[in-house]
């Protein structure tokens, strides 16, 4: 008689069927707004997000994929596989190659600041800041030079002791010039209005606004709203840099009036002497104003009504040119720097 064994069980009579297994649900693409306040599981994965950000600097696939030196389809698959993932649309595909959207946008700052933050998580466990080696090659405009570049360079030389760090100033155009030549790692100028942007890689790091500066007891400081009619009756100090001499004249030209220049100057410190002491006013970005000239005299600001322009500073490279680990470094640090100050 054949008796079996003991390892071998049935189900109880009760359940006479085993349950079965409960798989997982896949989230619907628009769960966000199914399901608001709950945060869907992602699933994309570091290579994707390396894919993504060549094709986005790049602004093709075939670009991209010769960059990384990986298939075209590769490139393709793993953009797509980040838009299931997501939710969205990152790039629209064009005739001439891929223009990001701005869901792409918003998403390629993160993914930038992911890969930036293994990559330093990686390097953590390689040499500490302190014995790292290297050089920056730095190119700066004269208008951002002493604004928020000092406290950038003062950080990172104490940071990273043994790394040489050399700067060039000089105009936004020549600068561009020698990113694009490989002569330079970087820059830092004002990205407003940029003769090659196609050619660079650009990060935007600070917006001014352009604000009118007056000596102390002039009387438009006592009205309520200034205009650019109320600037265009009064003498100007020009400040003869970048594109702000240009702008302001722009300015002025749209109201039919010619500027009423009483000095040019290519310094800064010139012109708050000069609106100090009532020889003039100005119109100049909040980056660069100071309340006191070096003679001690006050200097005021006011907002003028109209649509005046806005000065933006960022650092530029060269598009598509593999930045070395300290440059990387010292680009995250001028924009901490430039943002939260000394």
């Amino acid at each position: 008689m054949w008796i079996r064994p003991p390892c071998w069980t049935s189900p109880p009579r009760s359940h006479p069927n085993p349950a079965p297994v409960a798989r997982r649900r896949k989230l619907p693409h628009d769960w966000a707004t199914r399901h608001p306040g709950t945060i869907p599981r992602l699933a994309f994965t570091l290579r994707q997000l390396q894919f993504f950000v060549a094709a986005a600097e790049h602004e093709s696939i075939s670009r991209a994929a010769k960059a990384l030196a990986i298939s075209q389809s590769s490139v393709t698959e793993a953009i797509k596989a980040l838009e299931a993932d997501l939710g969205v649309t990152l790039f629209e595909r064009r005739a001439h190659g891929l223009e990001i959207t701005n869901a792409g946008h918003q998403f390629l700052r993160h993914a930038r600041k992911i890969r930036d933050d293994v990559s330093d998580a990686r390097r953590a466990f390689v040499t500490g800041p302190a014995t790292r080696t290297g050089e920056i090659r730095l190119g700066v405009t004269s208008l951002v030079a002493g604004y928020g570049l000092s406290d950038a360079l003062g950080r990172f030389r104490r940071t990273y002791p043994n790394v040489r760090v050399s700067a060039i100033e000089d105009t936004g155009e020549y600068l561009e010039h020698l990113l694009i030549g490989g002569e330079i790692d970087v820059a830092f100028l004002i990205t407003s209005k940029l003769h090659n942007r196609h050619a660079l890689q650009v990060e935007s790091i600070a917006v001014s606004a352009m604000r009118l500066w007056l000596p102390l007891g002039h009387p438009l400081i006592q009205r309520e709203a200034v205009t650019l009619d109320d600037v265009a009756a009064e003498p100007l100090i020009m400040l003869s840099v970048e594109e702000i001499e240009a702008g302001t004249a722009s300015l002025l030209a749209s109201l039919g009036a010619r500027p009423n220049v009483a000095f040019r100057t290519r310094s800064v410190e010139a012109v708050r002497s000069l609106v100090a002491t009532g020889m003039g006013l100005a119109i100049l970005p909040d980056l660069i104003y100071r309340p006191w000239s070096l003679e001690g005299d006050r200097i005021e600001i006011r907002d003028v009504s109209g649509d005046l322009p806005t000065v933006q500073v960022g650092l530029a490279w060269r598009r598509g040119a593999p930045l070395g680990d300290v440059t990387r470094d010292f680009i995250r640090l001028a924009q901490a720097s430039f943002r939260t100050g000394p």
